[in-house]
């Protein structure tokens, strides 16, 4: 990731989003040339030079202080994923985070808690939005993640990329966009990830949707909301969801997908439950024709009116 047109891009974008009146600056009446705020009021209101914030948003001024970072943020008005994101970009390059070689592991205690939770669709999400597990029926109303190859099984790929997304996904515009502004979140997380790397030259070769959201620079960290998804078997389901970071893997995300009780999503998850379950329950043991054992046949063969030995 070319880090300084990364911090060009996004300052510049949230600049042109800011307007004069929301910062508390006179109209112009002669008009202006570009949307939102010039580069002179975002630096004022910043309490920075013009020439410094130039150099910022060029990527050339290295390591600003979190005082000026704070106050860059307030300047354009920026919500915490974003000011997360712009302390990410601004930090020192040596600095900037590298994800862990080893693979993400999901622990055996989260393993449990899916299962546990088998009455609503749960997951745990990695970084890039990796599938690390899922629950029977989080693998019933999205997709079965267990199925794909190991490196397919992320969330962005099969929103922007599988067409059963889009035909599931009531809501699939707005869900989708939201899983970019998450993958450009990690972006400036973990600038130098190769495999995240890797999946955004795969989405924007095959998804021009992503195109165009990846280049808006939106940045997102959702806690919960809703979904809504279309499932072949039972319709409509309505969800609200909580996402959780558990204790000790700051990059793992519990997703847990929650139904009003009696609610006709209730209702249709217990016979998807019931339906899944019996899917997996093991074919009825059929046992094979009863053949006699050896020295049952030969009694048989030797006793009175058998077909083997006739009646004296």
């Amino acid at each position: 990731m070319d880090r300084s047109r990364e911090i060009a891009d996004f300052l510049r974008g949230r600049r042109a989003r800011v307007t004069p009146g929301q910062a508390g600056l006179p109209s112009d009446p002669r008009g202006r040339r570009v949307p939102g705020l010039r580069r002179e009021e975002a630096a004022r209101l910043a309490g920075v030079s013009t020439e410094y914030y130039t150099r910022l948003e060029q990527g050339r001024a290295t390591n600003p202080s979190p005082e000026v970072v704070e106050a860059l943020c307030e300047a354009l008005r920026l919500d915490a994923s974003e000011r997360e994101h712009l302390t990410d970009l601004l930090a020192r390059p040596t600095a900037a985070r590298r994800p862990p070689a080893r693979p993400q592991r999901v622990r055996p205690g989260l393993h449990l808690m899916l299962r546990t939770l088998e009455h609503v669709p749960a997951f745990v999400l990695g970084r890039r939005t990796d599938v690390l597990a899922a629950n029977r029926l989080a693998r019933t109303v999205l997709t079965d993640f267990d199925a794909l190859p190991v490196r397919q099984r992320n969330l962005a790929r099969y929103y922007l990329l599988d067409p059963v997304a889009r035909e599931r996904t009531g809501d699939w515009e707005r869900i989708a966009a939201e899983t970019v502004a998450t993958l450009r979140l990690q972006a400036g997380r973990y600038p130098h990830d190769r495999q995240l790397a890797d999946l955004v030259s795969e989405l924007t070769l095959h998804s021009p949707e992503f195109t165009t959201w990846w280049n808006d620079h939106r940045v997102l960290r959702r806690t919960h909301g809703s979904k809504h998804y279309r499932h072949p078997l039972v319709g409509d389901l309505h969800f609200s969801y909580e996402s959780l970071q558990p204790p000790g893997d700051g990059d793992q995300t519990l997703c847990v997908y929650n139904v009003e009780p009696g609610s006709p999503t209730h209702q249709s998850l217990q016979l998807l439950s019931s339906w899944t379950a019996a899917q997996a329950e093991p074919a009825p043991h059929q046992p094979a024709p009863h053949q006699p054992a050896p020295h049952q046949s030969a009694a048989h063969q030797s006793a009175p009116g058998s077909r083997g030995v006739p009646d004296s």
